[in-house]
């Protein structure tokens, strides 16, 4: 019997992560190439349809059936369209990207935003498998994010909502890349992170990002060391707060700082212990994400294989 295998295409600002995906989530087929964003959208769209044909080709040598593709693209989503908000690629407002692959590849296309699906790879196959209701961040330039409802993924009305990175979490705060003030984003993200750490440490090299505060603070630096306690405190401020709002069987940590090390996880949990209701925060357990950069792919292929009525995906729940 030939196997139900998708492709997941995770579109990010400079790459584009492509994977041959089975029903368990297992990578039959991974890699991962430049975004030639200078071929501007036509160019874009012809390196997707590009990768898809890669993932056919093993499909084809393992016998397997591709139920369709899911991708997970920046900006917002609606109903298989990019409407707009994809910042750092050229065009994408107001395109029918679904059909338009579509008819270019003859395979269903599923499309969403690209949080959305990292966040739905967490929850089907990653960190909070067998929950019904959890908060997914991804924490890296920015913030991002999704939410899992009563078993649903949650987009808000016409899938505009659930930018998490954009709760205002100080009025008239620090300016936000989305052009509001005081965003949870601008305080909490590593962009926010690298920033308060240049302008407490006079000199601090060009070069200084994450990983540079990061050893820094485990050499006790102590400008290190504040800047990561204003980053922790933030953090926890913005969960707390979802937390108080949704009560998630888990919130789930992802991005490149949630490898920073099992004492980052702990850090957030006391501080978020201290701001949540009690009454909210009971049952709800903050854990690091599981999968790493293969989130986006993964989740691109559930939202297939839940998509799909022949081989529908709810039985791994």
């Amino acid at each position: 019997m030939n196997q139900p295998l998708a492709i997941g295409i995770d579109v990010g600002g400079s790459a584009l992560k492509c994977g041959l995906v089975a029903e368990d989530g297992s990578l039959l087929r991974s890699f991962s190439e430049p975004l030639d964003k200078n071929a501007g959208e036509a160019g874009i769209i012809e390196q997707i349809v590009s990768c898809i044909k890669q993932a056919e080709s093993t499909a084809n040598s393992c016998s397997g059936v591709i139920c369709g593709v899911g991708i997970g693209f920046p900006g917002i989503v609606e109903n298989n369209t990019v409407i707009g908000g994809a910042d750092n690629l050229p065009g994408f407002e107001d395109l029918p990207l679904g059909a338009l692959l579509e008819t270019k590849t003859g395979y269903n296309i599923f499309l969403d935003n690209d949080a959305n699906m990292m966040g739905m790879g967490e929850w089907i196959y990653g960190a909070a498998k067998g929950c019904s209701d959890i908060v997914f961040l991804t924490v890296g330039t920015g913030i991002g994010g999704a939410l899992v409802i009563n078993n649903q993924l949650y987009g808000g009305y016409k899938n505009r909502g659930t930018e998490l990175g954009h709760i205002i979490i100080r009025h008239e705060g620090i300016p936000c890349s989305c052009g509001s003030r005081g965003c949870f984003e601008a305080y909490a993200s590593v962009t926010a992170l690298i920033d308060r750490y240049r302008l407490l440490k006079e000199g601090a090299p060009k070069s200084a990002d994450g990983k540079y505060i990061m050893e820094r603070y485990w050499q006790q630096d102590a400008i290190a060391i504040n800047a990561m306690n204003y980053h922790l405190d933030h953090m926890a401020a913005g969960i707390a707060g979802y937390i108080n709002i949704f009560s998630p069987e888990k919130v789930v940590i992802g991005g490149g700082i949630s490898e920073a090390g099992d004492f980052y996880i702990l850090e957030l949990r006391e501080r978020v212990k201290k701001l949540a209701m009690p009454a909210t925060s009971g049952q709800t357990t903050l854990i690091a994400a599981a999968l790493g950069n293969k989130a986006g792919v993964q989740g691109c292929a559930a939202k297939v294989f839940r998509s799909h009525a022949v081989h529908p995906i709810i039985n791994l729940l």
